[in-house]
């Protein structure tokens, strides 16, 4: 990967935990999420006057991508329902890149070398620790962290698909602009049945932080597509996932979660795991 492209992927996983950590600080998860697709679905509506249109051949995995997505969507409110920040978004975000390895093998041909794969290995025990370390002899919380897992499946499968079809879309920028249209309008309008009459007076509150995550996870996304098209997808899937150390950092800073030297030391260890998937063969 060039500097550039790697630069980009950096600045992708910081906009991304931040985004992660508004929709988790609004309460209302239904009413967070709805804002910040919103923000998402405006910015596409408006890129998408600007930028390309894509081509046929990727329109198939956008219309994959944006069921993918939305699925994303509930099972991360799921988690973030459930469980702490702090543990919640390591765990979804280190499954990611396991799984992209795998997929990007099977459906791309793109096969990872001697030190990727121990990367793997690292990064699967730092994810096993992000999870059950620091319980001082509680029981894990394992409906959170079974919807993290499955929120990190659903990313990898996304990420996997998108890997794909915005190579084949002729316009990055259109392809985003148009998977934030398509995935933006699911969420919005589940809220809007939901809650119908109160929905305007929930969301009114929260309405500027909300839309500001939208932007951000537009802008999160939207850099890593671009990089897609420019390096292998498990790799990009990796670096990306740096935003582990992020994510930690602001449950425990800014939501005052209780992370304990245990699950640092997993996290750190994942994001070992993760440098190592970054090696290419020589």
């Amino acid at each position: 990967m060039t500097p550039t492209v790697i630069l980009a992927v950096v600045i992708a996983a910081i906009t991304h935990a931040s985004w992660n950590a508004i929709a988790h600080h609004i309460k209302d998860q239904l009413v967070s999420f709805a804002l910040i697709s919103g923000g998402g679905l405006l910015v596409g509506v408006l890129g998408a006057l600007f930028v390309p249109f894509p081509a046929a051949a990727a329109w198939p995995f956008l219309l994959v991508s944006a069921a993918l997505h939305v699925t994303y969507m509930l099972l991360l409110m799921r988690s973030f329902t459930l469980g702490d920040f702090g543990q919640m978004y390591p765990i979804a975000r280190g499954t990611a890149p396991l799984v992209v390895t795998v997929l990007a093998a099977v459906f791309v041909h793109e096969i990872p070398n001697g030190w990727q794969l121990a990367g793997v290995a690292v990064a699967c025990a730092g994810l096993v620790g992000v999870a059950l370390w620091g319980l001082k002899g509680s029981r894990p919380q394992w409906p959170a962290i079974i919807a993290a897992l499955a929120t990190g499946l659903a990313i990898a499968s996304y990420t996997t698909v998108d890997g794909v079809g915005v190579r084949d879309s002729g316009s990055s920028l259109g392809y985003i602009a148009w998977l934030m249209i398509l995935e933006g309008i699911a969420i919005p309008a589940y809220a809007l049945y939901r809650r119908r009459g109160q929905l305007a007076a929930q969301l009114r509150p929260y309405a500027a932080t909300g839309l500001v995550g939208g932007a951000m996870s537009v802008v999160a996304y939207g850099l890593v597509l671009w990089a897609q098209t420019r390096a292998p997808l498990a790799p990009i899937a990796a670096l990306r996932e740096s935003s582990i150390i992020v994510g930690a950092a602001i449950g425990a800073l800014f939501f005052k979660e209780k992370f304990g030297a245990p699950r640092i030391a997993a996290a750190g260890l994942m994001v070992v795991g993760i440098g190592l998937m970054l090696h290419t063969a020589a």
